[in-house]
Order: structure tokens, then sequence, then C-alpha cells
């Protein structure tokens, strides 16, 4: 099934006034008229950090993810309607929530900070298997779900360079 063709300009310009919305498109970041995704996936390491700050690390960060997905579901569905499309370029409080993800196994610091977005924009955009065959799923679930599967993966690899860096002296 194809979305009927809508011309993005007049859509991405279409007045937000619920706050559903506003957190959908990252407070506006997801506005954006080049790489949405990835102006909407910046505000992830200050959210990090200010998590770090609170107290949250490690294995704690999987819960957090899981909390904030399911809090995105009903925040991406409304961003879905608003824009008429099952998944508008300009929604993405998905990419936010599974953000930290990334950080479950690995510490918060400077350089996991730029690798990890790297890498997360990387599994993101590639949507590698079986990453791809999640977004089928309907609303809110098939968009934030491709997103916490991309933070999966990068999170591995994450952990892999992290210890590379640590023990084999890799960087």
């Amino acid at each position: 099934m194809t979305e009927p063709v809508i011309a993005d300009q007049s859509v991405r310009t279409r007045p937000i006034r619920d706050p559903r919305v506003w957190l959908a498109v990252g407070l506006g970041t997801g506005l954006s008229p080049f790489a949405p995704g990835t102006f909407g996936t910046l505000l992830g390491p200050p959210l990090v950090w200010g998590l770090v700050l609170l107290g949250v690390q490690g294995l704690w960060f999987i819960p957090v993810t899981a909390l904030l997905f399911a809090v995105g579901i009903p925040i991406c569905s409304a961003g879905a309607k608003h824009f008429s499309r099952k998944d508008p370029p300009w929604v993405v409080f998905d990419e936010i929530a599974a953000f930290p993800l990334l950080y479950a196994f690995s510490p918060f610091n400077p350089w996991t900070a730029c690798v990890g977005f790297v890498l997360f924009r990387f599994f993101d955009i590639l949507k590698p298997w079986p990453i791809k065959r999640f977004e089928a799923l309907p609303g809110g679930v098939g968009i934030m779900i491709d997103d916490l599967l991309a933070a999966a993966h990068a999170c591995i690899v994450l952990r892999i360079l992290v210890e590379a860096a640590t023990y084999g002296k890799l960087f």
C-alpha cells in the first residue's frame, strides 16, 4: 500500500497545536528540511547526559528506553496523524527515545557519544535485516520499533568498540 503523494513543504509547515505532535517532531528539530532524523537524533546525547546526571547508568538505560518506547507510541501516532503519513520523516521522537539504549553496556562520555551517534544513524538509515521488516507494524509501534532495533544493533557494535579501545588498544 502506497501513501498519497503530499507536497512535503505544505505538510511539514502545518501549524502544530497538539503538544504530542511537538514532542513527535523533537521540539522542532525534526522539521528540518534536510536530514530531519539526524537533526532529531541530536537531542539523544543531551537526553542521555541528563539521565547520567540524574544517576541513570548501565542496565538502567533499558527500562528508561522501554518507558520512552511506551510513551512514544501515542506520541508518534499523533505525529503520523497530524502529517497524514504512516511514518513521516519529521516525526523524530522515535530516534530520541531509542538513543539511551546505546549506553546500557557502554559508558557515556564524549567519545562514546560521538561514536554512538554515528553508529545509531548508520543502522537507522541502513535498516539491515530484520529491522526493515518491523517498520510494517501499524501506527506508533511501527514508527518506534525500527529505531529501537537500530539502537540495539548500535549498542552491540559500540560495546565491541569500547572493549577494543580499552583492552586491545585499537584506538
